[in-house]
């Protein structure tokens, strides 16, 4: 790709929290998220605000050759427009608070989902909810006249 100094390559590898800094993440810890990728690292930047970005798959970071994370160009005047960031710094920072807000947003739902328990016409969870079964099974025996037996 041909330089240019607008733009401004972000890969998720710099919101990775469980990375150093000195192994590569780029944002406080605060900032950063847990299994970045690159379809996160645009949804977020979309949500934040950024306007003119482009996506880049399966492409590896030079320090990181293992991995074909992908890579983002960011328009930095365009980022300066958007949201009025002037740095890379300041943009990234930006892209991690927003992605792990969202990511926060994302499990705070799955728990309240969790919490609501299982749905109508789920079998498994309906016969948690008939009861116990051995209550119902020892009144049929003493109804019979039978004992249970003892091992």
């Amino acid at each position: 790709m041909d330089h240019n100094p607008d733009r401004i390559a972000v890969w998720p590898g710099y919101f990775d929290a469980k990375v150093s800094r000195r192994s590569g993440r780029r944002v406080p810890r605060d900032s950063s998220v847990l299994k970045p990728d690159l379809e996160g690292l645009f949804i977020a930047s979309r949500a934040l605000g950024l306007k003119k970005i482009k996506r880049e798959e399966k492409i590896s970071h030079p320090n990181r050759p293992h991995g074909k994370e992908g890579r983002m160009w960011v328009s930095k005047k365009g980022a300066g427009e958007s949201i009025g960031a002037s740095t890379k710094e300041e943009i990234l920072q930006l892209i991690g608070g927003q992605w792990r807000q969202m990511q926060k947003d994302q499990r705070s739902d799955e728990k309240d989902a969790q919490v609501r328990g299982p749905k109508v016409g789920d079998k498994r969870a309906r016969s948690q909810r008939k009861g116990s079964n051995k209550a119902k099974a020892a009144q049929a025996r003493a109804q019979r006249g039978q004992k249970r037996r003892r091992h």
